[in-house]
């Protein structure tokens, strides 16, 4: 594989459908090994672990009564 004179390269169709690498979704180059390598990953946003979990609780609901209903009391 050669990169074209636009710095563009082809990712393999066998590789893109393997790993989803669908058209409109953005990657990002991550160096590797000290910058010998290069991987490429569909991009994230960041999202801390407590935004993830923000929410999913009911609000004024008491905790007690589930427990117990938990324990079998």
């Amino acid at each position: 594989m050669k990169i074209g004179e636009r710095g563009q390269v082809t990712i393999p169709k066998s590789i893109r459908e393997k790993y989803g690498f669908l058209p409109q979704i953005e990657v990002e180059f991550v160096l590797q090994n000290k910058g010998i390598g290069i991987l490429i990953r569909k991009k994230t946003k960041h999202v801390s672990p407590v935004d993830q979990v923000y929410g999913i609780l009911q609000k004024n609901v008491r905790t007690d009564p589930y427990i117990e209903s938990i324990r079998g009391r």
